[in-house]
């Protein structure tokens, strides 16, 4: 669980709710007509931006954002740096169903004990880490509709109010609950947006480039190995790569 997500998230909607409640309440800011057209067109009007495999699949890529699986890149390179040793001293082979992090690091390590040359390793490896960018892109495209929408969805309920309040100005009764269709519909919509789609969206991107850094430091590693380079220098051209705090540890053991 990502404690910041949870608590900027919980304190977020907090405040806001929290000021509701000291402005008179709840109540006046409840609208049914202005829920639907903000939360249910945007909805829907999302759907239509993306595939539905996309659409749906993109709700548990948006939970990531509480609950990441972070890469750990110090242990990376603790791996690569044994590995890389064991390769030195026994060759290739002696890597074969060693222990590994992850599913793209067991598959270019069996990709070098299966024999493939390091071109062809990296050029598949490098597909793949491209094939992941794009699915993320696209996963963050439909989360970015929902930024894009809710405001528009809002300022559509904004113009039904403002219709609707308009065309019965000799009605005094029906002017206030178009007004808060008016105004509420623009709410909803600046909510949506800025305090749940788009810092979701800012950590999807942030996992999203640490995980793309993880892979291309595991292709760099495992291209060490197949130069038969040692250890020491597998580890030096890897720590560059990671945060000064990081890199300072592993070189100091």
């Amino acid at each position: 669980m990502d404690i910041a997500s949870l608590v900027g998230l919980i304190g977020a909607v907090g405040m806001i709710i929290g000021s509701m409640i000291v402005a008179g309440g709840l109540g006046p800011f409840i609208d049914v007509p202005s829920l639907l057209i903000v939360f249910g067109g945007t909805f829907f009007a999302v759907m239509f931006t993306a595939p539905m495999g996309t659409f749906l699949g993109s709700f548990g890529s948006m939970a990531k954002a509480f609950m990441p699986k972070l890469p750990k890149h110090g242990k990376l390179v603790e791996t690569m740096v044994e590995l890389s040793d064991l390769a030195r001293k026994d060759g290739l082979m002696a890597l074969e169903n060693q222990d590994v992090p992850d599913k793209f690091f067991e598959k270019g390590l069996q990709m070098l004990v299966d024999g493939a040359d390091e071109p062809k390793m990296v050029k598949q490896l490098e597909q793949e880490i491209k094939s992941m960018k794009i699915r993320h892109e696209s996963t963050q495209g439909v989360v970015k509709g929902w930024i894009d929408i809710a405001p528009a969805m809002g300022m559509i309920g904004t113009l039904i109010g403002l219709v609707q309040m308009l065309g019965n100005m000799e009605d005094p009764k029906a002017i206030g609950p178009a007004m808060a269709v008016a105004l509420l519909t623009t709410l909803y919509g600046a909510f949506l947006a800025n305090v749940i789609f788009g810092p979701i969206l800012s950590k999807l991107e942030t996992y999203s480039a640490d995980e793309a850094i993880y892979r291309e430091l595991v292709v760099a590693g495992l291209r060490n190995i197949a130069k038969g380079e040692s250890g020491r220098a597998v580890q030096d051209q890897m720590v560059a790569s990671l945060p000064p705090k990081v890199a300072e540890k592993m070189l100091a053991a």
